[in-house]
């Protein structure tokens, strides 16, 4: 699986105009929801209810996401069909 987390690191950096052999460490709220395709406000629901327990640092007002924690969201919630329920260790 560490080859499908450096494969969706890239895939991340590219997607947000970054340098896919050096993807940044964290991104900003809104750049995490353009990747997971939601609206900025979604993640902070997110946030607040717990709800899919995605890491994220605060610093007073500034909410950032790491890369590496988005790439593992993706990857722990791909399924190839309805039956198919991923593992998460």
């Amino acid at each position: 699986m560490n080859c499908e987390i450096e494969a969706l690191k890239r895939a991340i950096a590219i997607e947000l105009g970054y340098e896919p052999t050096h993807p940044p460490v964290q991104v900003s709220a809104a750049q995490a929801a353009l990747v997971l395709g939601v609206k900025e406000n979604t993640l902070a629901v997110w946030r607040s209810s717990g709800r899919y327990r995605l890491p994220y640092t605060k610093s007073g007002r500034l909410v950032r996401y790491r890369v590496e924690d988005l790439a593992q969201h993706i990857a722990g919630r791909t399924y190839s069909h309805t039956g198919c329920v991923p593992s998460h260790g």
